[in-house]
């Protein structure tokens, strides 16, 4: 089981920073590696919560594949949640949470997560923590985008 934990400071606030990363259907515009996204089940929870259902394609170097995910979008406490449904994975928690900070946002980053594959595995561990800080990076860069530069 491989678990990661970031935390970033950006100049954004944490309201904008939680609407991005609950913005699932857009990550394909800038997270150069998901290749399609596919949304269903969206409801709205009795907490007010926002709850949907994923599906995911990403392409790493030749290899493709697609996951499909449970995202919870807490607004009242700027969390955003992410269970497996299905996929490549044997185990897949992720959570993002946002919280004011004195230069914009506090982004606290959590994932755990195991393949299936020994493959799958191999192939990551080698890469893994780059990986992560370009996921982060991504979203960083579309705020600076969508919200103005630092």
């Amino acid at each position: 089981m491989r678990v990661h934990r970031v935390t970033r400071i950006v100049p954004h606030t944490p309201d904008q920073m939680f609407n991005l990363v609950g913005d699932v259907e857009h990550y394909p515009d800038f997270v150069p590696w998901v290749s399609g996204m596919r949304t269903w089940n969206k409801a709205m929870a009795e907490d007010g919560s926002n709850l949907l259902d994923a599906e995911a394609s990403v392409r790493f170097a030749v290899l493709t594949e697609r996951f499909s995910t449970r995202v919870r979008c807490d607004p009242a406490e700027r969390v955003v949640n992410v269970s497996l449904i299905s996929g490549p994975f044997r185990h897949l928690v992720n959570e993002w949470r946002f919280a004011d900070h004195p230069e914009g946002c506090q982004i606290d980053f959590f994932i755990e997560f195991e393949f299936r594959s020994r493959f799958l595995e191999a192939l990551l561990d080698a890469n893994f923590e780059r990986a992560v800080n370009k996921l982060i990076g991504c979203f960083e860069k579309q705020a600076d985008k969508l919200f103005g530069a630092r």
